[in-house]
């Protein structure tokens, strides 16, 4: 593979980064105050909710399939755990537990979708979206009014600063995208989770349990989902059945921009960090320009259009640089042994 080859295709798979830098770099002359050390410290806290759901979504648009509840599991999860530890366990639970017992709600609802899916045939759209629908009206049920104080412990990872001013939750986002990033590039689990979304069939052939993996992606996916809602939590110091609603269309815009492909086998964590920071970006300096709030949601949804319009252009350049790859190839044999295309 020629090097220019090689340059193109990494610039295609990293394409994210570069809309960031550019995006950054015309904010930064344009829009008052964009650059700061302080904006852009609140960027990435504002951002980190969606990381984790542009994550969640990404690892499962990865194996080729969507989950619509995470946005659901985000309030459902944290909701949960929080009526047990006030309500319904007499004498309650120490914010420890509940922090566990958050997770564990959000890797249940992921593992009831994936067990749906993957072992009795459900559709993975009509099977989340039942999910979204659920949890959402169970929430407004168990919880008609926020739930709150909290306690300092449980909202710790949403609410806490560093030095610096740096919350707690930017360098806990970042660890999660770089253990995600190291599984799924350098371990058996991360191949057979790309080799699945990228082809199921001769991924079972070759022995791999892709059912078993579907299963872990959802898991996955509900536990980021219930970590989204910690820090949701944490950063209002409330529980709340409106927390999350509206986000499950931007964490594909999300995913996407960073590199998920609707046909699966694609995308990596880092670039899905850089596909959440654009969408944080992007809601900045709308907001620091004075956008009203219905131009603010009409550009989302232009997003989410231009996403997969992104994803159909990069499929398509891919095949076509490939494509000329073989080409030049079977020109320079040509020119090596004349008689080759004779002999053809």
């Amino acid at each position: 593979m020629r090097n220019r080859l090689q340059v193109q295709l990494f610039l295609l798979d990293n394409l994210i980064w570069v809309i960031v830098l550019l995006f950054f770099l015309i904010n930064a002359f344009v829009t008052p105050k964009f650059a700061t050390y302080d904006n852009l410290v609140n960027i990435f806290y504002h951002s980190a909710i969606m990381s984790m759901l542009v994550l969640a979504q990404g690892l499962v648009m990865i194996i080729g399939h969507l989950d619509l509840s995470i946005e659901s599991t985000l309030a459902f999860a944290p909701g949960i755990a929080m009526l047990l530890a006030l309500k319904w366990i007499p004498g309650g639970l120490d914010p420890v537990t509940c922090i566990f017992l958050t997770l564990a709600v959000g890797a249940l609802v992921g593992f009831f979708n994936g067990f749906c899916i993957a072992k009795i045939g459900v559709n993975p759209f009509l099977q989340s979206l039942s999910m979204l629908i659920m949890l959402r009206g169970l929430v407004l049920f168990l919880v008609p009014f926020s739930i709150f104080p909290l306690d300092k412990v449980y909202v710790y990872a949403g609410q806490a600063r560093m030095i610096g001013n740096i919350p707690v939750a930017i360098p806990i986002v970042l660890v999660v995208f770089l253990i995600f990033h190291i599984i799924l590039q350098y371990t058996p689990f991360g191949r057979y989770f790309v080799a699945t979304g990228g082809n199921p069939r001769a991924s079972f052939i070759s022995g791999i349990n892709t059912r078993r993996v579907i299963i872990y992606a959802f898991v996955i996916s509900g536990l980021l989902a219930a970590i989204a809602g910690l820090l949701a939590a944490g950063r209002q110091g409330s529980i709340s059945n409106s927390m999350g609603q509206n986000m499950v269309l931007l964490s594909f815009a999300g995913a996407i921009l960073g590199g998920a492909s609707l046909e699966g086998g694609k995308g990596t964590p880092l670039g899905m960090l850089g596909g959440a920071l654009l969408l944080g970006m992007i809601s900045n300096s709308l907001n620091l320009l004075g956008v009203g709030v219905n131009l603010v949601y009409a550009t989302q949804g232009a997003l989410i259009f231009v996403a997969i319009v992104i994803d159909r252009l990069r499929v398509k350049f891919r095949g076509y640089l490939l494509h000329q790859e073989q080409v030049q190839k079977l020109l320079n044999r040509e020119k090596q042994d004349p008689n080759l295309t004779a002999t053809v």
